[in-house]
C-alpha cells in the first residue's frame, strides 16, 4: 500500500444507526466501507481492498464468527475483528483459538478503544505483507540459486568427462611418453575436481529437497555403498553386521548420502602403514530407532579437532587427499531427518561414529502420507 492511502476498512453491522455512527467517527482517519449484511460484505471485498474487517457477532442469517470462518478461506489478507454486545464467551474464545479473529470489541465500543485496535491490526496487516513478500523472494531466489548449482556442476562435469576421456585414450597410445607422470598427475586433479562437485550436489539436494520416506533395507543400502568402496580399495577388509528384524522407515536419499560419506571418510583415512586395514558397519533396527556405528582402524582423529569435524571444509588431516565437507553433510541430512552422531576416535588406532535414527513406521505422518504413496 502506497503511504498516501488510508486504511482501508470494513464495518459490518445490521443496525443502521451503527453504520452511521461508524462512519461519523472514522471517515476522516480512514477509507470506510460499510455493510448491513454479511453477504453485502462479501460484495465488498470482493472489488475493494481492504485491510481490516469488522463484523457484529449478531446479525441476520449469519454470525460473525460464521462470516469470518468464510472470510478467512476466501480472504485471508484483512485483519479480522469481531464486535459484540452478547457475552458469547465460548464463540468469541473458539473463534480466537482457531485464528479467525484478531480480537474482540465490546458494544458500545468506545472510539479511542477502537481507534487503537484498528491502527493495531494494521500494523500487522503491514507486517504480514511484508513477510509474505519477504518469503516470495527467498523462495524465487532459491529457486533461482538451484538451478544456477545444478546447471553450473553439469556444465563443469561435461568438459571433465572429456578430459578423462582424452587422458584415456592417451594412456592407449604407445608413441606417447610421460616419464614424468603428468598424465596421472592430470587425472587425480580432474577426479579431485569432479568428486567436489559431486558433494555440492549432494549437499544441495541434501539441504532442498523435500524428505520422502521409504523402506530401506540396510544390507542393500550397505552392499550398493560398498560395492564402489571394493572397486577403489579392494585391499580393504569391509565387515557388515545388520540386524533388522522389522522394516525400517526413514528418507532412502539421505541415508544414502550419510552412509556414503562416513564409508568414504573411513576408507579415506586408514593408516597405509597397517596391513589388516578394516572397516565395520553394524546395524540394529527397532520399532523406535536404527543405531548405527562405523568403524576404522585408521588413522585416528586428534582430540582438539573432535569439535571441528562436522564443519564445512574443515579437514583434520592434511595429509589425506580430502575436501572437508563430507562430514559436513552427514550432519545437515542428519538434521533433516531427526538423527543425531557422536564420534569416538584414538589417534593410531582408530575412528568409530555412532548414529541415532529415528524410525518413521509407526508415524501418523508417515502412514498418513502412505495411504496415497505406498512405501516401497
Amino acid at each position: 500500500m502506497r503511504k498516501e492511502e488510508k486504511i482501508a476498512v470494513l464495518y459490518i453491522d445490521d443496525e443502521s444507526n451503527n453504520l452511521i455512527s461508524f462512519q461519523a467517527a472514522f471517515r476522516r482517519k480512514y477509507k470506510i466501507f460499510t455493510a448491513n449484511s454479511a453477504a453485502q460484505g462479501m460484495g465488498i471485498l470482493s472489488n475493494e481492498e481492504v485491510h481490516v474487517i469488522i463484523a457484529d457477532q449478531r446479525m441476520p442469517n449469519s454470525t460473525g464468527v460464521e462470516f469470518f470462518q468464510i472470510v478467512r478461506k476466501a480472504y485471508p489478507e484483512p485483519i479480522r475483528m469481531l464486535l459484540t454486545g452478547y457475552t458469547d464467551a465460548e464463540a468469541i474464545v473458539d473463534a480466537i483459538n482457531k485464528g479467525e479473529i484478531y480480537r474482540y470489541i465490546r458494544k458500545p465500543w468506545d472510539e479511542i478503544e477502537l481507534n487503537n485496535a484498528i491502527q493495531n491490526a494494521y500494523e500487522i496487516y503491514v507486517t504480514r505483507d511484508k513477510l509474505s513478500r519477504k518469503i516470495a523472494e527467498l523462495e524465487k531466489t532459491n529457486d533461482e540459486l538451484n538451478r544456477f548449482v545444478y546447471s553450473t556442476s553439469h556444465d563443469l562435469r561435461s568438459p571433465l568427462a572429456s578430459v578423462m576421456g582424452i587422458l584415456n585414450l592417451a594412456k592407449m597410445e604407445d608413441s606417447i611418453q610421460d616419464p614424468n607422470g603428468y598424465m596421472d598427475m592430470i587425472e587425480v586433479c580432474v577426479n579431485k575436481m569432479d568428486t567436489f562437485i559431486q558433494k555440492i550436489i549432494e549437499y544441495y539436494k541434501s539441504i532442498r529437497v523435500d524428505e520422502d520416506f521409504s523402506k530401506i533395507d540396510f544390507n542393500v543400502l550397505l552392499d550398493e555403498s560398498i560395492r564402489l568402496f571394493k572397486m577403489q580399495k579392494p585391499h580393504l577388509e569391509y565387515i557388515t553386521n545388520v540386524d533388522q528384524p522389522m522394516p525400517f522407515v526413514n528418507d532412502a536419499f539421505r541415508m544414502s548420502v550419510i552412509i556414503d560419506n562416513l564409508i568414504s571418510n573411513a576408507v579415506k583415512y586408514q593408516n597405509p602403514e597397517r596391513q589388516n586395514q578394516k572397516v565395520e558397519v553394524t546395524v540394529k533396527i527397532t520399532e523406535e530407532k536404527a543405531t548405527i556405528k562405523i568403524e576404522d582402524n585408521g588413522v585416528g582423529i586428534l582430540d582438539q579437532h573432535l569439535n571441528n569435524i562436522f564443519k564445512m571444509f574443515f579437514r583434520s588431516n592434511n595429509s589425506v587427499n580430502g575436501l572437508g565437507i563430507g562430514l559436513y553433510i552427514v550432519k545437515e541430512a542428519l538434521t533433516r531427518i531427526g538423527g543425531e552422531i557422536s564420534v569416538h576416535s584414538t589417534q593410531g588406532v582408530g575412528t568409530a561414529f555412532y548414529l541415532e535414527i529415528p524410525n518413521f513406521l509407526n508415524s501418523p505422518e508417515v502412514t498418513k502420507a502412505s495411504d496415497s504413496l505406498a512405501l516401497k
